[in-house]
């Protein structure tokens, strides 16, 4: 497998043979898995202290949910919510801190905080100057696909050639940002599980995952606790099932599994031990050479 190095500030990400876990960590009333426990400032602090602990290699900060049909919160909001956990944690734990933001303002504010990636869910389309923030730090930024926006992205979300159609769109991102001074050494592309896709979608996307490695670029996948994978295992009955049940994580397991072996660099995850144990076995597997 292709073994990137990603170095800037005092971090530095080896990405390839051992499968990187980036923790998320949201501080959200909304969200659709951990919306509300880890609101208030302490509980946000020792979460974060939680997954640096469990193994997390990065740590995903974010204060705006986009679980489908989510409202923006204001400029202000984010920065209100995101910047004082920031802080605290950036001189607690010692890993790169990465801020799930599509606002440039936000972004600025997380990085003069202690954050030291941009986790940007619009691939740079919503605020156009996040890139300039980006290239001024010198900071790796991941852009994900997504079709529309967290409020209309799950509205029949509809492609001619699901594969080619998103790495097209991950192209023209990878393109926009080095226009912008971002260098491609600092890119990480996420194929967006879950945003703006049916459940079809979201698993081709996790078989065929190994065909974006013609961006020559890490890339990230997202699945724990996503719809699709409640969407296989709940009972036909019912409409949705809870996001923490056990056979959910059990799901996400096999997902994260399944993405690895296919070509994923870096998985975004709520339960971090969990994860740990799940890569240790799966990257033993892909690492064994024939005797």
């Amino acid at each position: 497998m292709e073994t990137y190095n990603l170095a800037w500030g005092k971090h530095r990400l080896v990405l390839g043979k051992g499968t990187c876990i980036m923790g998320i960590l949201n501080v959200t009333p909304d969200s659709f898995s951990d919306g509300g426990k880890f609101f208030t400032l302490d509980d946000a602090v020792a979460q974060g202290q939680k997954l640096f602990e469990d193994g997390a290699d990065i740590l995903d900060i974010g204060g705006e949910s986009t679980r489908p049909f989510s409202a923006a919160v204001s400029v202000e909001e984010e920065i209100r919510r995101v910047v004082p956990v920031i802080e605290k944690l950036a001189r607690r734990i010692s890993i790169p801190i990465s801020i799930d933001t599509t606002k440039a303002t936000v972004a600025r504010r997380a990085l003069e905080a202690g954050a030291s990636i941009i986790n940007d869910v619009s691939a740079l389309r919503l605020d156009h100057e996040i890139a300039d923030v980006a290239a001024e730090y010198g900071v790796p930024v991941i852009l994900m696909h997504m079709l529309g926006t967290p409020k209309t992205m799950q509205i029949d979300p509809t492609y001619d050639d699901l594969i080619e159609e998103i790495i097209a769109f991950l192209k023209n991102a990878m393109n926009q940002a080095e226009k912008k001074g971002i260098a491609k050494s600092k890119i990480i592309i996420d194929p967006g599980i879950g945003f703006g896709k049916t459940v079809e979608h979201n698993l081709l996307l996790i078989k065929h995952l190994h065909e974006f490695k013609t961006l020559d670029v890490p890339i990230l996948i997202g699945s724990s606790g996503k719809a699709f994978i409640r969407n296989i295992l709940k009972d036909k009955t019912v409409k949705d099932i809870n996001p923490d049940l056990a056979v959910v994580e059990t799901g996400t397991q096999a997902s994260i599994a399944a993405s690895v072996l296919n070509g994923a660099h870096i998985v975004r995850v709520h339960n971090v031990s969990n994860t740990r144990a799940t890569i240790k076995i799966i990257d033993a597997i892909k690492n064994v050479q024939n005797s």
